[in-house]
């Protein structure tokens, strides 16, 4: 009799333990999904926001800024770092995004002084941030293409963001860049390169402003990153790269010349590749 009431009480502790189990596991996977609901509806808010303008939003088909962000692992709770934000067009999306519960640093060239394309785009920078509260919390470093810079106090960042920039640097550049990323990161930060994608076996020079996807691969694992994934989320097959990029929207640097035949392809096709600092 006693021992099956000892069978009986092994098998009630048994049931307990797993249905607690299986309670934790439902409310850790139901944690989840809340979650990734919220941080999807912050981007999303961010992305349909006022502040963004109308020609900014019409390039969204083109960018997709929130499956970009998704695939890249943004979160609103990162410290997140952007290099070369330029006119702030993904700063319009990651500035409100990350307000109150991340960081967000804007490594951009700093000001001279001097007349030039470096200096006159960080004033205009500044005066982007300086126009509406939704920006008020960003942070800007400075970052001099092919020196070392420190986008953001070392070892504090959990995301280095840059989006068609690599072709501006040459490979001397993409190699301290990414260095100085590397620097930037915790170990198991990730890197996110979005770039116009050179076609294997294109004319370089036929195609300037492309970029190999093998190359790019190989000087970040240089640089100590781990290659994690690719995406095609930014492809676009229309684009064959038998021109320089800039002859496509929304530059159109032929201006009228086959105007309709550019529109008619869109924007570049781009590699979105994703590195990861190891954990050791």
């Amino acid at each position: 009799m006693t021992i099956k009431k000892n069978a009986l009480k092994s098998i009630a502790i048994a049931v307990t333990l797993s249905c607690g189990a299986l309670s934790l596991s439902i409310t850790a996977h139901d944690t989840h999904v809340h979650e990734n609901t919220a941080s999807s509806k912050i981007l999303e808010n961010a992305v349909s926001g006022v502040h963004r303008t109308v020609e900014n939003k019409a390039r969204d088909q083109y960018r997709h800024p929130i499956e970009t962000l998704k695939f890249f692992g943004f979160t609103p709770d990162m410290t997140v770092v952007e290099i070369t934000p330029g006119g702030g067009w993904y700063t319009e999306i990651l500035a409100p995004a990350l307000k109150g519960s991340g960081k967000l640093y804007g490594a951009h060239y700093p000001d001279t002084g001097a007349d030039d394309y470096y200096s006159n785009s960080r004033k205009k920078l500044e005066k982007k941030l300086a126009s509406d509260v939704v920006f008020s919390e960003v942070v800007l470093t400075d970052f001099t293409p092919r020196q070392e810079s420190e986008l953001a106090p070392q070892g504090t960042v959990d995301l280095v963001l840059t989006f068609r920039n690599l072709h501006n640097w040459k490979d001397a550049g993409v190699q301290q860049v990414f260095k100085d990323a590397f620097n930037a990161l915790k170990p198991g930060g990730v890197l996110g390169v979005v770039e116009h994608r050179l076609p294997v076996g294109a004319d370089i020079k036929v195609a300037a402003g492309y970029v190999s996807e093998t190359k790019t691969i190989k000087q970040a694992k240089e640089a100590g990153f781990r290659f994690d994934a690719s995406s095609e989320i930014n492809a676009n097959p229309k684009d064959l790269a038998q021109y320089k990029v800039w002859t496509l929207p929304p530059r159109l640097a032929l201006k009228d010349k086959d105007r309709a035949k550019y529109l008619a392809i869109g924007e570049s096709d781009r590699m979105t590749l994703k590195f990861v600092k190891p954990a050791k």
